[in-house]
Order: C-alpha cells, then sequence, then structure tokens
C-alpha cells in the first residue's frame, strides 16, 4: 500500500500541496474542515499514510494513527462550539458512502434536538462560512 498517491486530494492536502482549511497536524494525522460541511465545525481527521480501505491491510494501524487527532479535534469542537456531543463518522466503500478513497473520519458538533447529519445534507450557511469558522477555531 503506498503511504501517498498523487491522484488522492486527501493525500495532497496532508502533504499541504492542495488548499485546505487545516486545523491540525502530527506526524501520522492532519484534520481539516469539510468543505461541504453538514454544520458548522464539520471536521475530517485522516492519516497521512494512503489507506483507502480501513477494512484492508493497514486499515487498523491506520485508525491508532488518527486516534490522537480525533480526541484533540473532537475537544476542540465541543468547546468552540459549546456543543452538546459529537458524531463521529466513517465509510468504507461506495455502497456505504465513501466517495473519497482514503480513510477519513467525519467529526460533526451535535446539539440536544437538532437534526442528525444522515444523508449528508450540505448546510449552505456553513459552507460560506467556512473561512470563519476556521478562524474561529484556530484562534487567528
Amino acid at each position: 500500500m503506498p503511504d501517498f498517491d498523487p491522484s488522492c486530494i486527501f493525500c495532497s492536502i496532508a502533504a499541504g500541496t492542495a488548499p485546505s482549511y487545516m486545523l491540525y497536524e502530527d506526524p501520522t494525522a492532519v484534520a481539516f474542515l469539510d468543505v461541504a460541511p453538514v454544520r458548522p465545525g464539520h471536521t475530517l481527521v485522516i492519516p497521512r499514510s494512503h489507506v483507502p480501505d480501513a477494512m484492508a491491510d493497514g486499515g487498523g494501524q491506520a485508525f491508532v494513527d488518527v486516534g490522537p487527532a480525533v480526541h484533540h479535534m473532537s475537544r476542540r469542537l465541543m468547546e468552540v462550539f459549546k456543543a452538546d456531543g459529537i458524531t463521529i463518522l466513517q465509510s468504507n466503500r461506495a455502497a456505504a458512502g465513501q466517495v473519497v478513497f482514503h480513510l477519513h473520519l467525519h467529526l460533526v458538533p451535535r446539539f440536544e434536538g437538532d437534526r442528525p447529519p444522515v444523508g449528508w445534507v450540505r448546510d449552505a450557511e456553513a459552507a460560506a462560512a467556512i473561512a470563519s469558522t476556521h478562524a474561529l477555531i484556530t484562534g487567528g
């Protein structure tokens, strides 16, 4: 399994060669805002290594690799948005809704009584405010 796939947008984001609203980086994982968010703060966490299928070889280690980033970003999103919870979603293969074939976890801030982020209904207001959301989370 290659560590980097030049045709993969998430590999390019992890390498710093594609634009993103980066929120977190460590030696094994990165986190950035989803450009088609289901609500403000919708964050993606990915391993730096190219793991197209989390159920195949390398998937177990990739989950270990993203663990600290998921923990850090979940706490940060809860703090910044004063969220009541976080939904963490991850899909494997096209039949499950995976679109970018690089392991990624969706972190979505949740609030009592909000609509569940099922069906991936894009929030146009959250998408339009992505730059200000990035500044809010990063403090910049």
